[in-house]
């Protein structure tokens, strides 16, 4: 039998691979990046970053509380909060839309568990 060596490599097949690792990854980090579920976040015009991992609530546009992308009835929220050390850092993500007491019933629960470091997270305005 009589065999040929490799003449060209043909590289059409890695390309697509790639191209397809490339979307995923692209598509995973932003879901990362921006949260799982979709907020529209109030505009402010002053604002500080978190350096810290925090604890995420998030308050959807239909008042559905998460913590940390796990939904939850605004009872049991005080429960999954309670075993959690008080010095580490909280951050509330509310949609704009909500009505301003779904909004101030999970602030009041994260207060009265005596949190220190309580951040809320907003858009810049710029």
């Amino acid at each position: 039998m009589d065999e040929k060596g490799f003449e060209s490599i043909n590289v059409i097949p890695f390309v697509d691979v790639m191209l397809v690792l490339l979307t995923i990854v692209l598509t995973t980090s932003t879901f990362i990046a921006m949260g799982a579920i979709p907020v529209q976040l109030p505009k402010a015009e002053s604002g500080e970053t978190i350096k810290s991992v925090a604890t995420t609530i998030v308050i959807d546009s239909q008042g559905v509380i998460f913590l940390d992308d796990n939904p939850l009835v605004p009872e049991t929220l005080r429960q999954a909060l309670l075993a959690m050390d008080r010095n580490h850092p909280i951050l509330i993500r509310a949609d704009r839309l909500i009505p301003l007491q779904n909004f101030v019933e999970v602030l009041d629960v994260v207060k009265g568990l005596e949190f220190k470091k309580v951040s809320l997270q907003t858009e810049d305005s710029s």
